[in-house]
């Protein structure tokens, strides 16, 4: 499944590419916090709950893919794809036939990060270390061309930050064949999960090893594509990327 391209079978287009305008909105973040609404509270583990808008946003931009839940044609469905954020707006793309971006009615994204396995003393104990959000809304297709380029490029960036900068950019007819929507973070909650396992008094002096086994995820050394016609270096900005993550 290719998350940046609509349609893989898409021929290549003769058209010059369009190129990003100056005028895409710039999508300020909002500085209020994040408020409960009937669907965003927590019922269980209520301090795992974060208010603070800024840990929405780092769960977000921390992210490659996201989980998109709809219910088309009155069947749920739940598509992982890419995203990128400009303030305090989702951008989500795909193919203009796609089921899962026709579908008209609300929708639910997820990110999930998963820090950690937390082996406890009792079955019923053990857990995840993890970090997540969770937004609602109704999606709202972007006709704009300004705000398309952007929400694309937002998508591009998501993935390899310097990317959009450094490849064509998409054609007029790539652009037809590609839908974004666009979804509000104004309803949304994030949820933490983090430190040793929390076991019943009792089961503390069972003769069982406890503690939290640590996830990590790092970026592997850049694999050239065979078809490159050139020996090209690998861009600095994806260089940079896979050395910082070591």
């Amino acid at each position: 499944m290719s998350i940046l391209s609509p349609d893989p079978s898409l021929e290549p287009s003769l058209e010059p590419p369009l190129e990003p305008s100056p005028g895409a909105p710039s999508g300020e973040p909002s500085p209020a916090p994040l408020s409960a609404t009937p669907r965003t509270a927590l019922g269980r583990s209520k301090d795992r709950a974060r208010t603070d808008r800024a840990e929405l946003y780092a769960v977000l931009d921390a992210g490659l893919v996201c989980h998109l839940g709809v219910v088309a044609g009155g069947v749920p469905m739940v598509v992982p794809t890419g995203y990128g954020r400009i303030g305090d707006t989702l951008y989500l793309h795909g193919s203009t036939g796609a089921t899962s971006l026709r579908a008209d009615g609300e929708v639910c994204v997820t990110v999930t990060h998963v820090d950690g396995v937390v082996l406890a003393r009792s079955a019923f104990h053990h857990s995840v270390n993890y970090r997540s959000a969770m937004i609602y809304g109704r999606p709202r297709l972007v006709t704009d061309p300004e705000e398309r380029l952007a929400g694309l490029r937002a998508l591009t960036e998501q993935l390899a930050p310097g990317q959009w900068d450094a490849v064509r950019p998409p054609t007029r007819k790539e652009l037809a064949a590609t839908a974004v929507l666009a979804l509000s973070l104004a309803e949304a909650s994030v949820k933490v999960r983090q430190g040793p396992p929390v076991d019943d008094e009792e089961d503390y002096a069972l003769p069982v090893w406890a503690g939290v086994l640590p996830l990590r995820v790092a970026w592997g050394e850049p694999e050239p594509d065979p078809a490159m016609t050139a020996d090209l270096p690998v861009p600095a900005h994806i260089a940079t990327r896979n050395l910082a993550s070591r």
